[in-house]
């Protein structure tokens, strides 16, 4: 088709001449021939800035009320975008979710794009405009606007790239591509040049900010390769693409670690058939993502449960697992939200057995205490106390052999 989706963050359009700037670079792909659809978040931090506002004015905003005041910052942005290539002698025309065609369901502040009829968005384009989406936002079956929860214009723009079956995506952000570990943390960290869905949708779900997880699972279901790169340089970022060659000679691709967790303890609840599937099933309603789950064994008729979920979902979690444990008769819950997930991800760790044993030594040889472990395929995941999880990616970094030149081969034995 022809079709470029392009999406930039809220760095990228922070300020005017960001935005300026974000403008010449769409221009330059629009001059090339190339249509073009661009999905923009909220300039800098202004949906935190609003989402505070609503915070000094209630301390239990209504979610269906925090959607129409989120939703307002992606709508300055297109506004003064659109402004800006116009400015330049290319025409443009912004649209918000609802407009764009853009259908989400009933979960008000992380709903879910349930379909897409971009009929309006091929309208203009056929026009030659170059079309401007709101990200982040859509329009439920009440025609309330829905938002998409945290980094969902990610996910606004790879759901558009599969409805208008685009070339590519380009997913602009203020660094060059996906790392090894965080730049901020671990100074040896490098850039990749490749990476698979499943080891970015892993790194992702594990605490890496370059991208919503969810937005990786809707790339891998309809193919859409993504190009992760800096607004602010022309260089090549990191693919991320269904299969890299010779996958599996990297053994761990990254290192992440995810902060905003916390650890849940139901304590001396009936050891019984059911009560587990009453406890998760409330949480699901009330549209909280559980993490790690741990059950504790039976002592007599009772047991404890931990699990671990988003540190924002507390305020929704806690009175709910109140009132189960009351009526259940369990001891008490216990809180703590001074953890942090640490995890490593690759491919390879398919094929090559010693990763966990490796993982769990280093962390012991820093005297690192691992209070929950979860594993898939391709990860290993462990929650730790919060303080440490600098450190632990640092060292789990430099043991699996990921700081060094670029280019360097990362293959390791762990017999």
């Amino acid at each position: 088709m022809n079709l470029t989706v392009m999406k930039f963050g809220g760095s990228s359009v922070a300020d005017a001449d960001k935005i300026r700037r974000v403008a010449r670079r769409i221009v330059e792909k629009k001059r090339a021939g190339r249509k073009v659809v661009v999905v923009v978040s909220a300039p800098g931090d202004m949906t935190d800035d609003l989402a505070a506002m609503a915070g000094r004015i209630t301390s239990e905003p209504s979610d269906r009320e925090m959607d129409m005041l989120l939703a307002t910052g992606e709508q300055v942005s297109i506004a003064l975008l659109s402004m800006a290539i116009h400015s330049l002698g290319v025409d443009a025309v912004s649209l918000t979710g609802p407009q764009a065609g853009i259908y989400a369901d009933l979960a008000h502040t992380r709903a879910r794009i349930t379909r897409i009829f971009p009929e309006k968005i091929r309208m203009e384009l056929a026009r030659g405009r170059v079309v401007i989406v709101a990200g982040f936002q859509g329009i439920n079956p009440n025609q309330d606007i829905a938002t998409l929860g945290r980094g969902g214009s990610d996910l606004t723009a790879v759901a558009l790239a599969a409805a208008l079956r685009a070339d590519d995506c380009e997913i602009f952000t203020d660094v060059l591509g996906v790392y090894t570990a965080d730049p901020r943390l671990v100074p040896g960290a490098r850039k990749l040049a490749r990476l698979s869905y499943d080891e970015m949708l892993e790194l992702a779900g594990a605490g890496s900010q370059v991208m919503q997880a969810r937005s990786v699972e809707v790339a891998k279901k309809f193919n859409v390769e993504l190009h992760i790169r800096s607004t602010f340089s022309h260089e090549d970022g990191t693919w991320i693409v269904k299969e890299v060659p010779r996958m599996e000679d990297v053994i761990v691709s990254g290192v992440a670690v995810d902060k905003n967790q916390a650890k849940l303890s139901v304590l001396d609840i009936p050891d019984r058939p059911g009560i587990a599937a009453r406890m998760f099933g409330s949480l699901a309603r009330l549209h909280i993502n559980v993490d790690m789950i741990i059950q504790s064994a039976a002592r007599g008729r009772s047991n404890d449960i931990s699990f671990t979920i988003n540190r924002g979902d507390l305020r929704k979690a806690v009175p709910m697992l109140e009132k189960i444990r009351a009526e259940l008769g369990g001891k008490g819950i216990l809180v703590d939200e001074r953890i942090a997930k640490v995890a490593v991800v690759g491919v390879g760790m398919r094929s090559h057995p010693g990763v966990a044993a490796k993982m769990f030594q280093t962390l012991a040889r820093e005297k690192i205490n691992i209070e929950m472990i979860s594993t898939s395929e391709i990860k290993i995941a462990c929650v730790i106390k919060e303080s440490l999880s600098g450190r632990a990616v640092a060292v789990l970094h430099q043991a699996f052999g990921l700081t060094g030149k670029k280019g360097k081969s990362l293959r390791r034995s762990f017999s």
